[in-house]
């Protein structure tokens, strides 16, 4: 028989559920701020996983994806433990905002301290109560506000482990990029914990197909560690494209931003990807990709200045390749009859 799950002073049984409330501060008003994580407690041994989201407070779809998650049926026959935190910061998340109310990011001041600044102590609390206690994490975030994300992981480049259960999850495209000082992903790195980052959709937005890669994902992988058993959990017909390298194509001028090319578009070096004009029509500047490749991220915003970040190109290696995956992902995932409320619920 296996142990209790001890977390934030409360005891969680084999073969259990329960929303546990972790005590984080109080507000100015005296109202209490808690760190929420539902635990699932299998009955049998296996790893133990953790899902964040809301680490910045106007990415919301992480919720949403981590709401759908726990409401899929084969965590009822969970092998190990599955800790779910839907939203971390709490503060942002009231308030629309990225930031905490001392205006820091969260996601550059882990692993904390007790007796730091707000966020230290919020990012402390996280890493003592939730990611030191599991062997992979998945956190979740969308684009910034004003922009939007093609589904993604980030991993790094000389992370093998990552890479691979990067590959499970089956999102169209798998970017390396460098772990940033004070991010989540780096101090669970630093203590031996495997942590894929998920970008999707736009802040202050639920996107569906977003919603349905992330939440896909999440099932291939609580699979491929022998959490889940394979019924229902969605295959994917296409690989992720591994893509190295990626830039920002920026506004020439400032004005009003016409777009002709969304994420997932793949395209080619002089390509025009949109407009910027004055308000009068009199001037017009074109936005051209300087680069073959796939745009993963883009401006949604169409006011500009002189130097926004426009869209984000990522470079593939086959621009048909390209084209192929992402249609095969998304096709899959449009179908898939396991998102419909009616199954998930």
């Amino acid at each position: 028989m296996r142990q209790a799950f001890e977390i934030g002073g409360a005891s969680i049984l084999p073969g259990t559920r329960r929303t546990v409330d972790i005590p984080v501060s109080v507000l100015s008003d005296h109202t209490p701020v808690t760190l929420s994580a539902h635990v699932v407690h299998g009955r049998r041994g296996g790893p133990t996983m953790f899902v964040t989201a809301g680490i910045h407070g106007d990415e919301v779809i992480g919720a949403e994806i981590v709401r759908r998650l726990l409401a899929i049926k084969a965590l009822g026959s969970l092998k190990g433990t599955l800790i779910a935190v839907p939203i971390v910061n709490a503060f942002g998340f009231l308030n629309q905002s990225r930031y905490l109310p001392d205006r820091r990011d969260l996601n550059r001041c882990f692993p904390g301290s007790p007796k730091g600044s707000l966020a230290a102590r919020l990012a402390h609390l996280l890493m003592r109560e939730v990611v030191d206690r599991c062997d992979v994490g998945i956190d979740l975030h969308s684009a910034a506000v004003h922009r939007t994300n093609l589904p993604q992981i980030r991993i790094s480049a000389e992370d093998h482990d990552a890479a691979r259960l990067a590959r499970v999850f089956g999102a169209p495209v798998v970017l390396q990029s460098s772990q940033r000082d004070g991010s989540l992903r780096a101090a669970a790195s630093d203590r031996g914990v495997k942590v894929l980052l998920y970008e999707a959709g736009e802040g202050l937005r639920f996107d569906e197909l977003a919603v349905r890669a992330g939440v896909a994902g999440i099932l291939r992988v609580l699979n491929d560690l022998g959490m889940i058993g394979a019924r229902g959990v969605p295959r994917a017909r296409g690989q992720s494209m591994l893509l190295k390298t990626s830039h920002w194509v920026r506004a020439p001028s400032g004005g009003l931003l016409r777009v002709f090319r969304d994420t997932g578009d793949v395209v080619s070096t002089g390509e025009v990807l949109a407009a910027v004009s004055d308000p009068f029509g009199e001037r017009e500047r074109e936005v051209v990709a300087t680069v073959d490749g796939i745009v993963v991220g883009r401006a949604v915003m169409p006011i500009v200045n002189e130097g926004d970040a426009l869209f984000h190109i990522a470079r593939t290696p086959s621009n048909k390749i390209a084209e192929d995956t992402v249609e095969i992902l998304r096709s899959d995932l449009e179908d898939a009859p396991i998102f419909d409320e009616d199954e998930i619920i």
